[in-house]
């Protein structure tokens, strides 16, 4: 092969290369269809007490499940400690409802160091208003999720705990069903 020759197919592999970058490129910034609803983030609830409260929620409804919130996907989990005595449980998502700022997910306990708690259905609702958010749970009324008697899915209660300033900020997508 000769000089000449080698420049060509040198930049004839040159251009293949940026087409195909520019292509890559173009189809990453392609628009994605936004998901049907969306319940993400982690923060510490607020307890005069002292109490460390976490929760973090990664919970999605595909745009393509938009009719059906019951098929929702992900997870979410919570502790509660008070001098080193408390529980920890994790859940997966069978249900999300959003509306607004205000979202609602339920799932089923998968592992937990609460004796009793696997098996059982939870839910919990959120309130995103920026750095104030608060939060709500199915077992506000019975103490704990294991006295809690079969829960429907995308059942919780009033959003009446707040978060502690500076711990996190829960993000909710709301849900646009087509009525």
């Amino acid at each position: 092969m000769n000089r000449r020759t080698k420049i060509v197919v040198l930049g004839s592999a040159l251009l293949l290369s940026a087409t195909a970058a520019s292509a890559a490129t173009a189809s990453d910034d392609a628009p994605r269809q936004r998901e049907a609803a969306a319940l993400t983030g982690t923060a510490k609830l607020y307890r005069s007490a002292g109490d460390d409260i976490t929760f973090s929620f990664d919970a999605h409804l595909a745009a393509k499940d938009n009719a059906d919130p019951m098929k929702a996907t992900g997870t979410f989990e919570w502790s509660h400690y008070l001098d080193g005595e408390g529980a920890r449980a994790k859940a997966r998502v069978d249900c999300l409802v959003t509306g607004g700022k205000v979202a609602v997910v339920s799932g089923v306990i998968t592992d937990s160091d609460l004796p009793g708690a696997e098996g059982k259905r939870v839910g919990v609702t959120v309130h995103d208003v920026g750095r104030g958010d608060r939060l709500g749970y199915s077992w506000a009324s019975t103490g704990n999720p294991v006295e809690t008697k079969e829960l429907p899915k995308c059942v919780s209660s009033a959003p009446f705990e707040k978060v502690r300033k500076g711990t996190g900020d829960f993000t909710v997508v709301p849900w646009r069903p087509d009525f």
